[in-house]
């Protein structure tokens, strides 16, 4: 499928100029809300591109929603918070809750991937239900972040250094905009 491999592709280069961004430290004296506008901007476009006639557009609707769900397994970045508060680099308000939310919702999507059959009344309840819980959950650390960030900008600079730089770059937006999706076809009267 052409659409695939060119979703591919754009994933390569978007995770490598991530990668190229966090390297060069520039992010490093990114002060709020930048680093928040980066990731509601590439959440955005993402959105737009799958609600606009586009290639992404076809992909996102043939894709297997399991795929989709399989991406969150990402989401066990969540162990790397709990370490580095427990060096002191990132704050209890964030790391913890996030750090043990991201956990919960990546164990659960191995399990959704594994049990639930997306074409079946059941495995939608499945899918919805775990949906609505990993949505709420990254909006909660999105906000936390950011309402950190604004009163004690020291306290994250973590997320603004290689590794978890590709967290607003790269990770945190496709992981909004795959939940987004998954609601729009989970919830898509099909065609006449």
């Amino acid at each position: 499928m052409p659409a695939s491999r060119m979703v591919v592709r754009v994933t390569i280069a978007w995770f490598l100029l991530a990668v190229g961004l966090g390297a060069s430290g520039l992010l490093r004296a990114a002060r709020p809300p930048l680093p928040q506008a980066i990731l509601i901007g590439l959440a955005a476009t993402l959105l737009v591109l799958y609600w606009t006639p586009t290639s992404f557009r076809d992909w996102a609707l043939a894709v297997d929603l399991r795929i989709l769900v399989a991406v969150h397994v990402t989401r066990l970045v969540g162990i790397y918070f709990l370490v580095l508060y427990a060096r002191g680099e990132l704050p209890y308000a964030f790391a913890v809750s996030g750090g043990w939310g991201d956990i919960a919702v990546a164990v659960a999507a191995v399990a959704v991937c594994l049990c639930a059959e997306p074409t079946s009344p059941r495995g939608r309840s499945i899918l919805l239900a775990w949906n609505a819980l990993g949505l709420s959950d990254i909006v909660f650390v999105v906000l936390t972040a950011a309402c950190l960030a604004v009163a004690t900008p020291e306290s994250m600079r973590a997320l603004l250094r290689l590794p978890l730089s590709l967290l607003p770059t790269f990770l945190v937006p496709i992981i909004i905009a795959t939940h987004v999706i998954i609601f729009s076809r989970l919830t898509r009267r099909p065609r006449r």
